[in-house]
């Protein structure tokens, strides 16, 4: 079992429960939040306290095991709707795979997130959702109904992660023609319990449909959840990954400073949790492509949304992520506050393709664009801070291979494909085609459920 060694805290500082950003009074369990995915009245689950888990994290070395301590950290913030038990049962159900680091030789260590199912990060996330679904629905032998939006790794991660589970039906809506070709395979070639709806629209048009229905009175006879990040059981767990690298670089730099590709931003949020709950940051980077509202907002404490715009790296392609209304309720509303611990940075097509070609040269390695955006601004930031004794963590979201189009354009030639992802390529496509109106996807519920 675990190598940490067990620290006691008063009962009352580890007890965890959760809150709406739009509602402070509206109070639920982690259970709870799981199967109503979002609030009521349109708010997200937020902890509604900061338990202290300095020490847990001080006991972290190199050795840890990834699932050890995510057991761990699993058991003592949910433990009121976790035991230890479960949490074993939930995490070594979930993970057969764990994060890479990759010394990049330059005080940049690229966290590799791709070893999962999907093989993107978002396998971490929605494979705890799915297992500890799994667990809850089989106490209380009930089903559940998943209603996701995705931008591109999300429906993939979900479809994967929830595929022919029991008592689990999934609906995925993705915008037409703005996932990549092998994305768009995840997501409709599974069949059976999964569901795919390609939307005439944007990104935001299928997440706003989805929330749509989630505060629908008419809905309300089903049994809906949503796995995409603003699911609370799906944002928890991708705090794991911070962790792990932290316990990996720990004795090694005095400081740790986070790069986060953000589109949603729930990436983001989750290794913000962490800092929160006394694990050592430095700061963290905020890296977005053209949709840069967050980064704006940052600098100036304006923040304005706008449709999204379409670049290399689509899964970061969010002109309202839906996340960031977590950062600021974190944050008490305050940019400047927010801003001391996370600084804000945007890569265009351009150097997105140039790192993406650089790397694969100097390196002979290939990047997907989201990890090359992560990538460029990490550099950035060690170029204008020149810190000493501090490595940057910058994330790799995805598997190259995922992104074949782009990254045989910037390198003239391709990565080559996981046997996971090369399976894919010779399924039929299967998919349901709708408006991009919140009438279009409700009549399709109606009629299927």
């Amino acid at each position: 079992m675990c190598n940490i060694i067990l620290y006691h805290l008063p009962a009352k500082e580890l007890e965890m429960k959760f809150i709406s950003t739009r509602d402070k009074n509206r109070v639920v369990s982690f259970k709870e939040a799981v199967f109503q995915g979002l609030s009521p009245e349109g708010g997200l689950f937020v902890p509604n306290s900061v338990p202290n888990l300095s020490t847990f994290y001080a006991g972290l070395t190199p050795k840890t095991p990834f699932n050890d301590m995510a057991i761990e950290l699993t058991s003592l913030v949910l433990k009121d709707d976790i035991s230890k038990e479960s949490a074993a049962r939930i995490i070594n159900r979930a993970y057969n795979f764990k994060p890479e680091l990759v010394d990049t030789g330059n005080g940049i260590f690229i966290e590799e997130l791709f070893h999962g199912p999907s093989s993107a990060f978002k396998d971490f996330g929605a494979c705890f959702l799915a297992s500890s679904m799994e667990e809850f629905l089989q106490q209380e032998n009930r089903r559940a109904i998943i209603l996701t939006a995705t931008s591109g790794d999300t429906g993939s991660a979900v479809a994967q992660a929830f595929f022919d589970k029991k008592n689990i039906d999934v609906v995925i809506l993705y915008p037409s023609g703005r996932v990549s070709p092998l994305q768009e395979k995840q997501l409709t070639t599974l069949g059976k319990n999964v569901r795919a709806l390609e939307v005439k629209g944007s990104f935001d048009d299928c997440q706003r449909m989805v929330k749509q229905i989630f505060t629908s009175p008419d809905m309300k006879y089903l049994p809906l959840t949503s796995a995409n990040s603003i699911n609370l059981g799906r944002l928890f767990p991708q705090s794991f990954y911070y962790m792990y690298a932290y316990s990996q670089l720990k004795e090694r730099y005095k400081n740790i400073v986070f790069c986060v590709p953000s589109g949603n931003f729930g990436n983001l949020t989750a290794g913000v949790l962490d800092w929160t709950w006394g694990m050592p940051v430095k700061e963290f980077i905020a890296a977005t492509n053209r949709n840069n509202e967050v980064p704006m907002y940052l600098e100036s404490g304006k923040y304005e949304p706008h449709p999204s715009f379409k670049t290399y790296s689509n899964a970061m392609d969010v002109g309202d992520p839906s996340n960031f209304e977590r950062l600021r309720f974190i944050f008490k509303d305050d940019y400047k506050k927010m801003g001391k611990m996370i600084k804000g940075a945007w890569v265009s097509d351009e150097d997105t393709l140039k790192e993406i070609s650089q790397f694969y040269e100097e390196k002979n390695m290939f990047i997907d664009p989201h990890t090359a955006v992560g990538y460029v601004a990490s550099k950035r930031y060690m170029e204008a801070n020149k810190p000493e004794d501090t490595a940057v963590v910058s994330l790799s979201t995805a598997h190259p291979g995922k992104f074949l189009e782009v990254v045989e354009k910037a390198t003239g030639a391709r990565p080559k494909l996981p046997q996971n992802l090369e399976r894919l390529l010779k399924l039929e496509k299967h998919s349901t085609v709708i408006e991009n109106t919140d009438a279009a996807l409700k009549d399709y519920l109606k009629a299927a459920f």
